[in-house]
Formats: C-alpha cells, structure tokens, sequence
C-alpha cells in the first residue's frame, strides 16, 4: 500500500496565518492527525511531518518525505487574505497542473466542495519547496481562510467531514495509482 506524507504547515515558533486569537499551526495539526488517522484506517501508511507543536523548516520536511520515500506528499494549511472575510474557500497548490500531484488536488477540492467550501481551483506555485523539492507527487492544501468567519464555521462545525474528505480525496487517488 502506498506511503501518504501529511504535512501540518507552520507548528512551534511559527503560528502561521493568526486571526482573532486563531492560529493556523493549530487547527492544521488537528487536520493533519485526524485526516492520517482516517488514512491509517483505511490501510495507507502515514508519516507525519509532525503530531506535536514543534516547528521544522520547509526544507526539512521535505528531506523527511524523502527519506521514507512517500508516496505523496500533503501539506495542510489555511489561506489568509489582506482583508477579513474578503476571500473564502479552500485552493489547492501544485507545481504544475499535469500528473499525479494535479490529480490529488482537484480530487480533494471536488470533495471538500461537498462539504461546504467554494472550490477557488488548483494553482500552479512552483516556487515553495514542498512542492519543489520533494521526490513525490506533492500538494498544498488551503483549507478555507482562517481571517474568513464563515470558512471557521464551516471548519468548526464540519471539522469532521472536513478531514473525510481531504482523506477520500488522497485514498482516491492512491486506489487509482
């Protein structure tokens, strides 16, 4: 069975993106452990960038990934925009929009649209190195914006089906690799 590397962005020192006392670190290693664990169920392998609050640098999570040679690569955050509440929804980044890591991004955009959130697409951000770097296909997932209240409701109130379908959208595409 395939090998899923889940990434929880940000973590220690560096909250990540912070809104009303908010911080992204948090709620991304929440998502992170409870979207492994649904994976775990379901027979894939899981390695963990990080299960605590602890900080490591992009570059070393790639390292990471690499070493245990994963299969794919998830890393999980939350978008911000300039101005509360400006933009909502979850956006998926890929260093290009062709192969394996394109697939994984629109499957689980499709399904964290049934959940509630505005799909804003799959965009190209070739520069970051989890996407770069790593010897795997690789995804960076936004879910929702943490300076956007209705997308906090929908995570809060969803966590749930939120971490569902990130997971059935990577058990998707490693059951048709």
């Amino acid at each position: 069975m395939a090998l899923v590397v889940i990434d929880a962005g940000h973590g220690g020192n560096n909250p990540g993106a912070v809104y009303q006392g908010r911080q992204e670190k948090g709620d991304v290693l929440a998502l992170a452990l409870a979207v492994g664990k649904i994976l775990e169920e379901n027979g894939v392998d899981v390695y963990y960038t990080r299960t605590t609050d602890v900080y490591e640098s992009p570059e070393q999570k790639v390292q990471e990934g690499n070493a245990v040679q994963g299969d794919f690569f998830v890393s999980i955050h939350r978008n911000s925009s300039p101005y509360p509440n400006q933009y909502s929804g979850v956006e998926t980044l890929v260093y290009n929009h062709y192969g394996e890591a394109a697939r994984l991004a629109r499957n689980i955009n499709a399904r964290l649209e049934l959940v509630g959130y505005e799909d804003q697409g799959v965009n190209e951000r070739a520069d970051l190195v989890v996407l770069n770097r790593t010897q795997m296909p690789a995804v960076l997932v936004e879910v929702g914006f943490i300076n956007t209240d209705a997308d906090n409701q929908l995570l809060d109130e969803r966590f749930g089906e939120t971490a569902r379908a990130i997971a059935e959208g990577i058990l998707a595409t490693v059951w048709s690799s």
